[in-house]
């Protein structure tokens, strides 16, 4: 494969590797690695783990993790499809739950780190078959990051809307670091896919002109060559 076109895969995949590994550690390991992000501006809301005065929370691949208004940091326990509840104050007079189903699918980002990294083990290969391996395998690890996408948006919407139903409490959910780098690892490894498929097109049509093309010169061309 031309190398215009296959160092360029090789780096699209690796870095999307990379963003993806680190989306799929996430809270409660790397705690500025969020998909969903809430301030809870006014109101003093709590959750059911501590009781305590909440500033903050944030939502991860295996847990979630609160701010309380002292500064202390708390995380759910690890494990997939956990389940969040917030209460609008230390009464308990109303609460929201960001039910397991919601969160279950986040899963789904590991899956996609796992097919990039070998995506990325096939595009080091120049071998005819291992690039169109490697390219078939780069859509396809697009295509799960677009479902780990997806699945991010619907999580960021349904929090939004649930953290609004507090009484008395104003809020402020954005979507968090996590969130952009699983879309930047869509994006590279769509043009990941078309760099190496690209780059393998090239060389074919590289190898099918290399051929030399025998041509037969005129009658005066031979005679001029005796002489």
């Amino acid at each position: 494969m031309p190398r215009a076109f296959h160092i360029p895969g090789v780096v699209f995949l690796f870095i999307a590797f990379v963003l993806l590994f680190l989306v799929s550690i996430s809270l409660p390991y790397l705690t500025a690695l969020d998909f969903t992000r809430i301030h809870f501006n006014e109101g003093a809301p709590s959750t059911g783990a501590t009781g305590g005065s909440v500033t903050e929370l944030r939502f991860g691949t295996w847990a979630y993790c609160f701010y309380e208004t002292s500064g202390e940091r708390t995380c759910s326990p690890t494990g997939n499809a956990y389940a969040a509840t917030v209460y609008n104050n230390q009464d308990r007079d109303s609460f929201v739950t960001i039910g397991s189903s919601w969160t279950r699918g986040l899963a789904v980002h590991p899956v996609a780190t796992g097919v990039t990294f070998i995506a990325f083990l096939l595009s080091l290969s120049s071998h005819v078959t291992f690039t169109l391996l490697a390219s078939l395998t780069s859509f396809l690890a697009a295509l799960i990051t677009l479902v780990a996408f997806a699945i991010d948006i619907a999580l960021y919407a349904y929090v939004k809307h649930q953290m609004g139903k507090l009484d008395g409490v104003r809020t402020n959910t954005n979507t968090a670091p996590a969130f952009w780098m699983t879309f930047v690892s869509f994006i590279l490894l769509c043009l990941a896919g078309c760099t190496v498929c690209f780059g393998r097109r090239r060389d074919r049509m590289a190898g099918a002109t290399s051929y030399p093309v025998s041509t037969k010169g005129s009658w005066r061309d031979r005679l001029r060559f005796r002489r």
